[in-house]
């Protein structure tokens, strides 16, 4: 998983690629000082993620919207980024963050604007030349 993510940042350069690298980073260090307990979580986080019944595209979506009602920058990077690439539109995520306005009020819509970061950085890059953006 973290090779993944500093590869990933390694294409772009703003701001929620920044934040992309600093969870990288952050993971790198913990998989050192703490490997037991990191281990632990990053297995939990990949069999959470196994169920066949919701589509990679579907759970990023939910992912989104969780990081957007948990005003956590480095999840909405991280899960805007993945959602575009297993291929979520604008719309889409734009509506799964609107949905945890919905359920999380105001402190949530202020957080509508990494999200926005992030997709604005993440699309263009990763949508395919069919993907509306």
């Amino acid at each position: 998983m973290v090779e993944t993510l500093e590869s990933r940042n390694s294409e772009g350069h703003g701001h929620m690629s920044e934040r992309l690298k600093e969870f990288g980073e952050l993971v790198t260090r913990l998989q050192k000082e703490y490997p037991n307990q990191t281990k632990a979580f990053l297995n939990y986080m990949q069999k959470a993620s196994e169920g066949p019944a919701l589509s990679a595209r579907f759970k990023e979506l939910i992912n989104v919207a969780l990081g957007v009602a948990a005003q956590c920058e480095w999840c909405i990077s991280f899960h805007v980024h993945e959602a575009a690439s297993a291929g979520a539109t604008r719309e889409e995520i734009m509506e799964a963050g609107f949905l945890a306005v919905l359920m999380h009020g105001g402190p949530a819509l202020a957080y509508l604007k990494p999200l926005v970061d992030s997709i604005d950085e993440f699309l263009p890059r990763l949508a395919g030349p069919d993907t509306p953006i």
